[in-house]
């Protein structure tokens, strides 16, 4: 029989897909992002044994990943017989996606103040005719 060892969530993994949940991601792509940000490769196997997710959630968490152009995939092939697996690296820097989220809600956060802002200007003008 075959030993592989497949390195498991600990606390500041848990830590870091809780933040990125709390930032709006959904917890399959906070918890796949956790796991490879400490991790220089990992299969699809290794992402289920390691985050703690099911198959159906590590695809779909690689899918839109993927849509984002963070995750680096390449096939290997098995020894001997079978389909070859599918190996995955983070494409970009762990950083570099953390100073997209912050982008993104410094932008949420831009166009709720200016929301509010044109509250306050309609606010002070009276409607016509009263």
């Amino acid at each position: 029989m075959k030993t592989i060892t497949i390195k498991q969530f600990n606390e500041k993994n848990e830590e870091i897909a809780d933040k990125l949940i709390s930032l709006g991601m959904s917890r399959p792509i906070a918890r796949v992002l956790s796991y490879l940000k400490h991790v220089d490769k990992a299969t699809t196997v290794e992402l289920e044994r390691g985050s703690g997710l099911r198959q159906p959630e590590v695809s779909i968490a690689m899918r839109e990943l993927k849509g984002h152009d963070w995750i680096a995939e390449r096939e290997d092939k098995k020894p001997g017989k079978g389909r070859p697996y599918k190996i995955y690296s983070l494409k970009v820097g762990f950083i570099d996606i953390v100073t997209h989220l912050e982008k993104q809600k410094q932008k949420a956060v831009d166009e709720t103040l200016l929301k509010i802002n044109r509250l306050r200007e309609l606010e002070n003008i009276s409607p016509v005719g009263l």
